[in-house]
């Protein structure tokens, strides 16, 4: 378990990490493990790379695939449309609270 992201999901903290060739700002909303047991990351990303062309927006982001998290000061709200039961996640490890 990444304790980084699951802190920053605890302090509602943004951060920026990089993730497939490049940097990204994302509020971490939860963090939690696929049906194979591959780590997930649910967030909103408000800006950076997108290799889909979309830079801002709900992303799925699996964990083993991000190579640096920089952690920032700013703190943040739940994106609007956000349910701390995640479809996604098999088991949820951290979840934003509301």
């Amino acid at each position: 378990m990444n304790t980084e992201i699951a802190a920053a999901i605890g302090t509602h903290t943004r951060l920026t990490i990089w993730y497939s060739g490049g940097a990204r700002l994302i509020e971490p909303h939860a963090y939690g493990t696929s049906q194979k047991g591959k780590e997930l990351l649910k967030a909103f990303q408000l800006s950076g790379h997108s290799l889909s062309g979309r830079p801002t927006g709900w992303k799925t982001f699996r964990a083993d695939k991000i190579t640096a998290i920089l952690p920032s000061d700013e703190i943040f709200s739940p994106q609007p449309g956000w349910t701390p039961t995640d479809t996604t996640m098999f088991t949820t490890l951290a979840t934003l609270t509301l």
